[in-house]
C-alpha cells in the first residue's frame, strides 16, 4: 500500500482492526492473482486443504472447518467435480448427506496452488523477516482462535 500520495490518518493506522482489513485486502488481491491462471479460487483452495489434511468429509463439515458457507461450499464442489479434482457420493450412514472425497487430480491440482500461494505470503510479507512472519502468523492465528 502507496501511503506516500495521500497521507492516512494516525487515527485509523492505530486500529488494529482498520490494518487487519488493509492487510485482508493486499492479501486477497495478491491471493487472487496468484490463482488467477489455475481455474481455482481461495474457496476451492481451503477445500482441497481440508480434504488434504482431514480425508473424506461431508459437505456441511467442510463448511464448518473452512469457514465457508454452506451455499458457496456446494457451488465450489460442484466445480471441482467437474474439473476431477473431488469425488461426490452418498454418505452410506445418512443418505441425505454427501461425502466428498479428494482425487488424485484434486491433490496434484493442491499441490501446484499451495505453492503459488507460497509466494504469495512471501510477497504479502516481505517487508518482515522471517521471524517476524512467523510471529505475525502465531498473533494472528491467536486473534482467530479466539473468536
Amino acid at each position: 500500500m502507496d501511503t506516500t500520495a495521500t497521507p492516512t490518518p494516525a487515527r485509523l493506522r492505530a486500529l488494529p482492526s482498520w490494518l487487519i482489513n488493509q492487510a485482508a485486502i493486499a492479501a486477497n488481491r495478491l491471493t487472487d492473482r496468484a490463482l488467477a491462471d489455475t481455474g481455482s479460487r481461495r474457496y476451492d483452495f481451503a477445500m482441497l486443504a481440508a480434504l488434504d489434511e482431514f480425508g473424506p468429509s461431508s459437505q456441511a463439515d467442510l463448511g464448518r472447518c473452512t469457514g465457508i458457507d454452506r451455499s458457496d461450499v456446494v457451488a465450489a464442489i460442484n466445480a471441482m467435480v467437474d474439473r476431477g479434482f473431488v469425488d461426490r457420493s452418498p454418505d452410506p450412514a445418512d443418505g441425505r448427506r454427501n461425502i466428498v472425497t479428494l482425487t488424485p487430480a484434486g491433490s496434484e491440482h493442491l499441490k501446484r496452488v499451495s505453492g503459488l500461494l507460497a509466494d504469495a505470503q512471501s510477497e504479502l510479507l516481505h517487508a518482515l523477516s522471517a521471524d517476524e512472519s512467523k510471529t505475525l502468523v502465531e498473533l494472528l492465528r491467536r486473534v482467530v482462535d479466539s473468536r
